[in-house]
């Protein structure tokens, strides 16, 4: 597929999933976002929590989830109708939204924690599904395109749902904005789901097994069985560890380490959305329909050599008084604008580097087997995410800097390309 990769958005078996996955993304983030904002901008000093300690914890609640749940996403996906499967999913969120909702109007810092790991279920039903029906959708040259559309369009709307969620949970009304909004985007989620062209399910016959931990062996065993899928898998994994790490940590770099305001923060990730998506059409322009992963050492590299220069453009950390720093004043600084360079470089190297990986696992799955190995994707990513988020909220806990948390990416970076390429 070397024709202009934005096609894809004018056809029916395309754009639904498209709008779909489009808005549950922004309804993850509007109110993730939100709800981060709430806690460190306002609970912190009411309920008397570290705010720094909580916020990087709920990255690992979220996470956790897909841990727990993504075999028996995985089996049902493949066993169902998938955009059946999506529209029970969709339900689920409606209704995870509203107590969200209520969990945002109450003020419960650990409510809201509980309503995250609810949202951190409905996803892991939400990960298999979405990217196994993919290849039903599209022919193979057609692989590379969809998933840089879909990485694109994921993460625009994880900007516009950052935006909306840190810029409106601030304002007088806030709280009943961004609850009004979850419930709505949700309900157009669920819509948009009903549209999407019906497949026939491609393991009708498969017995599914509700045992948590002999479900998720047997599902790992089976990511496991292709050297090509298996390597891939290993790829996506640390993709979402620097990810995690980098977007579970803007708050704090924002907040403590530039003593800057939430607007800040929306920078921070406004910029890395923008990156990966950029990484993400490159890579299409790059392989034009290839599927194949000859610039993954080279990205990867660059996601190091950038990750190292954001720890060296932080400041040293000092106790700040006065006002938090808005936009331009943080941008009036050469470290700031530095700061929003290395986010942005680090962002387009990670999506130049994990879409052929996703391509690359969809292409070379049986049919029949597409949404478990998918599955078996999402433990091992939740599994590597899990690890980072308590490792970054012990180094916080023991009073490192956070951009020191950066350099320590940087290097186990550089260190899981020099694995990655002997195993490869």
């Amino acid at each position: 597929m070397t024709g202009n990769q934005f096609h894809l958005l004018k056809t029916k078996r395309f754009l639904p999933l498209f709008i779909t996955f489009f808005l549950g993304a922004a309804n993850d983030n509007f109110f993730r976002h939100a709800m981060v904002i709430l806690i460190l901008y306002r609970l912190t000093e009411q309920a008397e929590i570290d705010g720094k300690l909580l916020v990087t914890l709920a990255t690992g609640v979220f996470i956790l989830p897909f841990f727990l749940f993504s075999a028996t996403a995985g089996q049902l996906a493949d066993k169902h109708e998938k955009s059946g499967v999506i529209r029970w999913v969709k339900l689920a969120e409606i209704v995870i939204m509203m107590l969200g909702a209520a969990g945002l109007i109450i003020g419960d810092a650990y409510f809201l924690l509980f309503v995250l790991f609810l949202m951190g279920a409905q996803s892991s039903f939400f990960g298999p599904v979405k990217y196994s029906i993919l290849p039903l959708h599209l022919k193979q040259d057609e692989l590379i395109s969809g998933n840089a559309l879909m990485a694109s369009g994921t993460f625009a709307a994880i900007l516009f749902g950052t935006i909306a969620g840190t810029i409106f949970i601030m304002w007088h009304d806030g709280v009943w904005i961004v609850s009004a909004g979850v419930v709505i985007t949700a309900t157009a989620g669920w819509l948009a789901s009903r549209c999407i062209p019906r497949t026939n399910p491609t393991n009708p016959e498969l017995k599914i097994s509700y045992n948590l931990i002999a479900a998720t062996w047997a599902i790992m065993r089976l990511t496991t069985s292709s050297r090509s899928v298996l390597l891939s898998v290993i790829g996506i994994s640390w993709f979402w560890v620097v990810g995690a790490t980098l977007l579970g940590q803007f708050p704090n770099l924002a907040k403590v380490t530039y003593h800057a305001n939430n607007e800040v923060v929306t920078l921070f990730l406004a910029t890395s959305t923008v990156g990966i998506a950029a990484g993400s059409l490159i890579s299409n322009r790059l392989l034009r329909g290839e599927i194949s992963a000859r610039y993954a050492a080279l990205s990867a590299c660059g996601v190091s050599l950038f990750l190292l220069d954001l720890w060296l453009a932080a400041p040293e950390a000092t106790d700040h008084t006065g006002d938090y720093l808005n936009v331009a004043e943080f941008l009036s600084d050469g470290s700031g604008c530095r700061t929003v360079f290395d986010i942005f470089a680090v962002s387009a190297c990670g999506g130049l580097y994990a879409v052929p990986l996703y391509a690359i696992l969809q292409n070379r799955t049986k049919e029949e087997e597409r949404s478990r190995v998918v599955a078996g994707n999402n433990v091992l990513n939740s599994l590597f995410m899990v690890v980072s988020s308590l490792t970054a909220t012990a180094m916080l806990a023991n009073d490192a800097a956070v951009s020191d948390i950066f350099l320590a990416v940087s290097f186990a970076n550089l260190f899981f390309i020099a694995l990655f390429w002997r195993m490869r």
